[in-house]
Formats: structure tokens, sequence, C-alpha cells
């Protein structure tokens, strides 16, 4: 697939990500930035650091382009984007989970596309495929959460928008928990899991051997994996697996640190965003098979939900992680 000396990659976005990703990549061999689509004028893009790079034109991103890394977290203009990329017969690469639960099974099929790692939702997906090598059977995909609150107020939205440097939609959608479900959706849908009900259980606990066995006795109970989360202010941000193992493995195990069993938490405690997704880059370049999407065949989805009286007709401007609806996960047979 990339038999040429530096592999050409074409970034769809200009924000916290994008510009951070392309930073990175002059350091990186074999990859060279080709194109950054952004809907900015160009003209009012100064601050972003390869103004040669800049253009409005998908047809040339495409065109220059060996890779497309689509960064935006808009979903419209990532199916758009995406439909596009991959009809040219252009590989994909996301850090877009709203994009695939909501679009992306109509593209699951169309040509290589794959979430990165980066996010909590690729980095779940690396750590289910790392314990799967070590002989483990995992029973819960978990995402950890710091802080929700589910009614957020505007001006407080806006202070952390300021503050950290990102949209307030962002902050929105990461402060209600919207984002969340959506990237539990994501991970449930790709590995077969299923939820143990609406909105996820998200046990609030500091003790992950607590949340660990709240949410393993209930994958049991299901009689699948499940994607669920934990809820505390204390444990580090980070993602994690819960986990089975033959019985014989129990002694070594134990002498390992990690308990008595019979559930095992493997963690990871760090999130890297942009550094994280020169490892799914990689992992196309050497032609194995994408980390995670959305299937074609979902089964969780994320419904939205009123965060306040709706009237007949009204006209909203944003659906689910806005400051009218948030999003829960739910099982599409069942709705």
């Amino acid at each position: 697939m990339f038999d040429t000396p530096a592999v050409r990659i074409g970034v769809v976005g200009t924000g916290f990500v994008a510009r951070h990703f392309c930073l990175e990549l002059q350091h990186r061999k074999p990859y060279r930035l080709a194109r950054v689509l952004t809907r900015r004028p160009l003209a009012g893009t100064t601050e972003f650091p390869f103004q040669d790079a800049l253009t409005n034109s998908l047809v040339e991103l495409i065109d220059h382009s060996d890779i497309i890394f689509e960064c935006t977290g808009d979903v419209l203009h990532a199916t758009l984007t995406i439909e596009a990329a991959l009809a040219a017969g252009k590989p994909v690469l996301t850090l877009n989970p709203e994009f695939h639960v909501t679009t992306g099974s109509w593209f699951a099929d169309q040509g290589y596309l794959t979430e990165a790692e980066g996010d909590q939702p690729g980095c779940q997906a690396s750590l289910w495929e790392e314990a799967v090598a070590m002989g483990f059977e995992p029973l819960v995909l978990g995402n950890m959460k710091g802080f929700l609150n589910r009614f957020p107020v505007p001006e407080e939205m806006a202070f952390w928008a300021e503050k950290q440097g990102i949209s307030t939609t962002m902050v929105t959608s990461f402060t209600d928990g919207t984002k969340l479900q959506v990237e539990q959706a994501l991970v449930g849908n790709f590995f077969g899991a299923g939820i143990a009900q609406d909105e996820l259980i998200g046990p609030e606990t500091d003790d992950l051997k607590e949340a660990s066995t709240i949410l393993g006795d209930a994958a049991r109970r299901l009689g699948r994996p499940i994607a669920d989360y934990v809820l505390s202010r204390k444990l580090p941000h980070g993602v994690f697996i819960v986990a089975a193992h033959e019985a014989e493995q129990q002694d070594a195990l134990r002498y390992l640190k990690m308990g008595e069993g019979p559930y095992y938490t493997i963690i990871r405690n760090n999130i890297f965003v942009h550094l994280e997704v020169f490892r799914t880059l990689d992992r196309m370049v050497r032609r194995r098979e994408p980390l995670l999407h959305n299937t074609t065949h979902p089964t969780i989805g994320v419904a939205a939900v009123a965060k306040r009286d709706l009237a007949p007709g009204e006209a909203i401007e944003r659906g689910c992680g806005s400051f009218d609806m948030r999003g829960i996960c739910v099982r599409l047979a069942e709705h």
C-alpha cells in the first residue's frame, strides 16, 4: 500500500489535536505533512504553524495525500470528508468517536477506516488487544471519568473552555457525560460487548477494585462483555479492562500483585492524545487490520435526552452534548 519513501499525511482540522499532531509529524519518518484542510478563510488561520500546507479544497487534500487523518470532532464535516476520501481509495484514520457512532457504520466496509489510539476508545481497543494476547478474557471495557455534571450552565462551560483552550461545545459534551457515552458505545460495538443498562452503571467510587467487581459481576450476569465506566475524582485519567483468566494462573497473578481474582483489572493511566495517534498510523502502514470502528451492524447507540422542556417545533442549535440535550447509551433493539 505504501511503497514510497515518504508517506504523505493529509490532516482535516486545525484545532488542538491537528496543530499538535502536525508539530510532532515533522519529526516522524517516513511521514510527511501534505495538506491541512480547513473551512476557515486561509487569511484567518495565522495561528496555525504550517501555513503552506493549508487548503480549503477537499479535492486538493485527497489528491496530495496517502492517508487522511480526520480530527475535527464535527460529525457532518467528517462524514462528507471521509465519504470523499474512501471513494478515492484513501485509507482514513480518525480521532472522532462522534462520527463513528453517528454515521460511521455506513462507511465501515467501504475501505480502510479506523479510529486511532489517543482518545479513550482507541486506548481501550489497544488495551483489549494486549489483554487477549496475554490470555485474559476481557469482561469490561472501562472508562475512568473524573467529573460528571449532567446539567452544566453556560457561564461555567465558557469559563472552562477558555481556561483549557478548547470549544464550549467540547467542554459541555465532556461535562454532561455525552462524550463518555459515545466512546463506550463505539468500543462496545466493535468488540461485540453489550451494556448492563441504559446510560451505563458508572459506579461512583475511588476504589477501582470495588468498581471492577460491580462491573465484572454485571458482565457475568449478562453473559457477555460490557462497556461501562467508573466515576472518581481520585482515580487517574485513563481506561481499564476487567478480565478473567484460567484458574491455574491464579497463583502467578497473585504473585504479580494482581489480586486474588476472579477479576483482574488492567489499567492504562495515561492518555497522550495526538502523540498516540502515531501508533495507529504505524499500524496502518504495516497493513494491519483496523483498530476500531463502529461496525456495519452496531447494537449500541446514543439516544438524546432533553435537559429541559422542549416545545414541539422548537429549533435547537445542537443535539447531544449541548445545553438542551445530553446523550446516553441505549440498546438499539429496544429503541
